[in-house]
């Protein structure tokens, strides 16, 4: 296996090992007996296997004879597996084997081998009643992120911008008092009453600003816009930390300052952002819906038809929504024959029972839809672009169609 950094992996890599962390993460042990290896590029495969040797034999003390087998027994299966490595990849390996609760009282072996979009730094074993996780979290995170602020003088939204997300940090109302007279008091006096909450309250956007963004990994830029001249006002008068000032890319008009006044800037800065995967996925899926619009478009949606399409070769790029969780299905029925059929949830085991007359068929294949998908479009050529379902085109593309479209290369006809 040759190793992947983040920035070689590919949307379907980075998918399937999203996709696969998800699926660890629901795993439960009855006891502390699934077990989970790093293995740093650094570490020698015989330095380890010898430590996996130590741990079965330790684990020969354990009390509970179900528990003390289930770790022996997931500790070979690692050991069988590390044969297969003369060296550790790139990034390194990680391991996560062990006995998962299954139906009734029964349990399941569950093994995965995974090569991580980062380099591990430390080797580690643990054995526990779920898998170890935490120092894999943080590495499909892009690495690129812009800093986001709405403001006028009445309120302030902070957030940032990573890949395909837009992230709230902070809403923050001013409590500066309007700009008309109050009984009793003089008009002087009031305006300097209203300056001075005015510059605490720039003062806190600020600070809120630096603890956000000062140190943010991956920071590309900042983006600020608002209703009015507050926002040019913000920046000219060196509130923001001078780090964070030579980070401004730009400011914008827009109407509103709050959740929805981030999208609006981010929407305006499209020019600015052109090569970022959220104005991609934009651009893509407004096309989708133009070509819908045409009576002659090119486009397609519905699964059946967009299998249909790329089999004659004529889809240019296929849309995928990341928050598609269905299975590709092969089932041999003894009535029907060969079915290929797309389901909510895979089979628990080789078998299922046939939709369309009711027989007991057997499962000869079982895949991930994205993953059956990516290999269709690959036979012909196609391009796959993977939809974010954070964004409102993703949620729509996957409410409103299904979580599939296509644009196509040549008219396919009605």
């Amino acid at each position: 296996m040759e190793g992947i950094t983040g920035e070689t992996l590919s949307d379907r890599q980075k998918y399937d090992f999203r996709r696969s962390l998800e699926e660890i993460r629901n795993l439960k042990g009855r006891g502390t007996e699934l077990i989970s290896v790093y293995v740093p590029p650094t570490k020698q495969i015989s330095d380890v296997a010898a430590y996996l040797r130590e741990e079965f034999s330790q684990s020969s003390n354990i009390k509970s004879a179900g528990t003390r087998k289930n770790v022996q027994g997931a500790i070979s299966s690692i050991l069988a597996r590390l044969k297969y490595f003369k060296n550790a990849p790139a990034n390194g390996v990680i391991f996560f084997v062990g006995e998962i609760s299954a139906t009734g009282d029964q349990t399941r072996m569950v093994q995965y081998v995974l090569e991580p979009p980062d380099p591990i730094t430390t080797f580690l074993y643990r054995c526990d009643s779920d898998f170890y996780l935490e120092p894999l979290e943080g590495m499909l995170l892009d690495k690129k992120v812009y800093g986001l602020v709405v403001i006028d003088r009445s309120e302030a939204t902070v957030g940032i911008l990573r890949g395909k997300a837009i992230h709230v940090i902070r809403n923050l109302d001013s409590l500066v008092p309007s700009k008309h007279r109050m009984g009793g008091q003089s008009a002087q006096r009031f305006e300097r009453l209203i300056e001075i909450s005015a510059n605490e309250y720039y003062k806190k956007v600020s600070d809120i600003m630096t603890e956000s963004f000062l140190n943010l990994d991956g920071l590309q830029g900042i983006l600020v816009g608002g209703p009015g001249p507050s926002k040019e006002f913000f920046i000219k008068e060196g509130y923001l930390h001078h780090e964070l000032a030579k980070k401004v890319v730009d400011t914008f008009d827009i109407g509103y300052t709050d959740e929805y006044g981030l999208k609006e800037l981010v929407e305006k800065a499209k020019d600015k952002l052109y090569d970022l995967d959220l104005m991609r996925e934009k651009r893509l899926f407004q096309q989708f819906l133009n070509e819908i619009r045409q009576s002659d478009g090119l486009s397609v949606y519905g699964e059946d038809q967009i299998r249909n399409a790329i089999l004659i070769g004529a889809v240019d790029v296929l849309l995928v929504s990341e928050g598609l969780r269905k299975r590709r299905v092969t089932l041999d029925c003894p009535q029907c024959g060969i079915l290929e059929l797309t389901v909510d949830k895979g089979p628990d085991g080789t078998s299922m029972t046939c939709p369309k007359c009711g027989t007991v068929g057997t499962v000869t294949k079982d895949v991930d839809l994205v993953d059956d998908l990516f290999d269709q479009a690959g036979l012909m050529g196609t391009r796959v672009e993977l939809i974010s379902p954070e964004s409102e085109e993703g949620e729509m593309l996957l409410k409103a169609f299904g979580g599939i479209a296509g644009l196509l290369r040549f008219s396919i006809g009605g």
